[in-house]
Parts: C-alpha cells; sequence; structure tokens
C-alpha cells in the first residue's frame, strides 16, 4: 500500500515550518519513501517573538497561541499543496508542533500547534502529540525520530541530527539507543546574530576564530553530560546555560563559534565512543549544522579515532529528515504499531505515540 502524507516541523532554532510531502510504500516489513517535495515556510519576526517567548504566557494566551499556530500550520499547508500540479489524495498529516514545556521527570511535554485546528482548515486526517504517550510512560519523550532512521536509512549504524540541540542515536542488532548530546545551532545562531547574520555561513566565521581551551573545558564539565541515558534536553539549555557562559568568558564572536563547535565535535565524540567497535562503520549527519563544513570537519577528525565515517545526505534529507519522520510516524499511529522505542526514550515500553483528528470536511 502506498501512503501519501505530509509531515510538518518546528524545530528549536526556529528557522521556520518544515513541510515535506512524501509517498511512503511498505514490502516485506522494509519501506520506502520518495520525497514529492519539500519547502521551509520562515516564521515572520512576529510568530517568532510569540513562539520564543511561548513559556512566559498566562494559561489563556498560551491556549490561545496553541490555537493561533494550529490554524498558522492548516493554512500553511493549503498554500503548500495549492502549488502542486496534480493535487492527489493526501492521507494524512502529521505535526511535531513547536516544544515549549519538556518536563518528563513530571510525565509532562507540550508542543504548540493545535491538532483540531489543523484538520479543520485543511480536511486532512492529522496527527499530533507524538511524545505524549512515551513521556506518560515515564519516558523522556525524545529523541523519537530513530524509528524513522531504523526503517527508511537502514544502511547506517550511527546517526547525527545538528538542530538547534545535537543528538545521536546508536543502532545495534536488537535495540537502538539515543538521545540528546549538546546545543547546537539554537547557540551558534545566537553568536550569528551578533555579526547581523541568521546563520554561519559554511562555517565561516568560525574557521576564523581559536578555540578558547578554558571556556571550552567549562562547557564540557556541564552536570549533563555526565548523566547516563536516556536523557534530554530542554531547549532553554543552550541560551540559558550554555550561551550565557559563553558571553561570561568575553572573547570573540569568532572564537566563541570556533569553541562551540569543538564543543560539539568533543561531546559528540564522548557520547559515541562507549559505543565504538573496530567495525564501527557510517554515522549520517543531518539537520542544519550538516552544512556547517567547518563543524562537520571538526566532528569527523574526531570520530576518525573510532572508525567511524561521516556521511552527508542529499539536501533535502539534510533539511527535512525529521519532517520525513514525522510523516512517517503518522502513518504508524494510523495503521496502530509502535513508533516511539522505549530503549531509546526510557519508558515503561514501546508505545503508539500520537492523538488522531479526524476531519471530512474543510473549513472555509
Amino acid at each position: 500500500m502506498v501512503y501519501r502524507a505530509i509531515g510538518l516541523m518546528s524545530g528549536s532554532s526556529l528557522d521556520g515550518l518544515d513541510i515535506v510531502l512524501a509517498e511512503f510504500s511498505n514490502q516485506n516489513t522494509h519501506w520506502y519513501y520518495h520525497i514529492v517535495k519539500a519547502d521551509c515556510i520562515e516564521f515572520s519576526d512576529e510568530l517568532k517573538h510569540k513562539l520564543k517567548t511561548a513559556t512566559l504566557l498566562p494559561a489563556r494566551e498560551y491556549l490561545l497561541l496553541d490555537t493561533e499556530f494550529g490554524h498558522y500550520c492548516g493554512q500553511a499547508v493549503n498554500h503548500f499543496l495549492s502549488a502542486l500540479r496534480n493535487k492527489a489524495q493526501v492521507d494524512l498529516i502529521a505535526s511535531h508542533g513547536h516544544t515549549t514545556f519538556h518536563l518528563p521527570r513530571q510525565k509532562m511535554t507540550a508542543q504548540l500547534g493545535d491538532g483540531a485546528s489543523i484538520a479543520a482548515i485543511t480536511g486532512i486526517k492529522t496527527v499530533t502529540d507524538l511524545r505524549a504517550m512515551d513521556v506518560a510512560l515515564g519516558g523522556q519523550g525524545a529523541p523519537i525520530i530513530p524509528v524513522g532512521e531504523k526503517l527508511l536509512f537502514p544502511n547506517n549504524e550511527y546517526f547525527l541530527n545538528l538542530g538547534g540541540i545535537a543528538n545521536v542515536s546508536v543502532h545495534r542488532e536488537n535495540e537502538i539507543i539515543a538521545f540528546d548530546v549538546c546545543p547546537a545551532n539554537r547557540v551558534l545562531n545566537l553568536l550569528a546574530a551578533e555579526k547581523g547574520l541568521l546563520f554561519d555561513k559554511d562555517g565561516d566565521i568560525a574557521k576564523t576564530g581559536k578555540i578558547n581551551e578554558r571556556l571550552l573545558k567549562v562547557l564540557n564539565e556541564q552536570d549533563y553530560y555526565f548523566l547516563k541515558y536516556p536523557k534530554s534536553l530542554a531547549n532553554d539549555f543552550g541560551t540559558d546555560v550554555i550561551y550565557p557562559l559563553i558571553k561570561k568568558s568575553g572573547i570573540s564572536v569568532a572564537d566563541a563559534m570556533a569553541t562551540v563547535c569543538e564543543h560539539i565535535a568533543y561531546e559528540t565524540e564522548r557520547s559515541l565512543k562507549p559505543f565504538a567497535t573496530k567495525l564501527s562503520g557510517n554515522i549520517l549527519i543531518t539537520g542544519g549544522g550538516a552544512f556547517n563544513n567547518f563543524l562537520v570537519g571538526r566532528i569527523s577528525h574526531h570520530l576518525s579515532p573510532l572508525n567511524i565515517k561521516t556521511t552527508i545526505p542529499s539536501a533535502e534529507v539534510i533539511n527535512y529528515k525529521e519532517a520525513l519522520v514525522m510523516a512517517l510516524m503518522g502513518i504508524l499511529r494510523v495503521r496502530e504499531e509502535e513508533n516511539v522505542f522505549s530503549s531509546v526514550t526510557g519508558a515503561s515500553g514501546n508505545s503508539i505515540g500520537g492523538a488522531v483528528w479526524a476531519a471530512k470536511n474543510k473549513a472555509n
């Protein structure tokens, strides 16, 4: 059977709303995909500010923003589909939403983007709240991408996503282990903003800087890095902990970027070292950071002694892997198949995550 599904992803870096329309087929337990169209809808400054400050809102305004962002996502999907010449049936939308509160110790996680609003605006069955069941079962609710890595990219042993937060997953024969490594683009982009830039293209600024060993030592000594997996990071760890430490050091932006890149590379190596063997294979690097040549070079340098070879996929996969996986997770949800692994999150068992919002008639 072939499914046509849309995946929506709003990451912690606040770049915009990633939208992927893909066709999926399942043959003899193997999943295959073809990306029909993908796009990133850049957030306006106003919406970016609302999402960034959502956790400071009173309850009423927070819930109104949840509905507002749901309508925004629905309208974005309608505009995305209107540009397609072949407007064949879309079976479902799977929306990650925009994470605000992530408190797994209190068995709670929240993502903005009301699913009922998306379904009503588009007239398409919608799956949301993909992390909630895992958190209710005592899991971290993160990372949830490994199910897509296992089913869609089976020829890689390791995966590294360089988004707002860097996270890794290790695929063993009978289990998958995954966890957040450290802040990545969320911090690098804050530093780029000091130069009036959205990001450091190709790592051009970072490669002109010098690593500040004193700051690097401080960054690498944060308590989180010594916790055992499963573990996950809240979005504000980068903005409220790491970034202030960088500013306190008083070093230049270039030196800060070089030091942060070295920090990401070092923590990636430290995270994967316990799993590496003489037969270690490929690590697939995705997320916006995969375009940062300087950062990827430092990661490759650190992973080479572990016999782990870095692999960079197509630009479409780099940019839209998470949205692509969301679409697959939505399909698994409606098929009532497990889409979150407890070996990754620490939950009491694997789960079928997601709330399903059925819609028959498109809203005006």
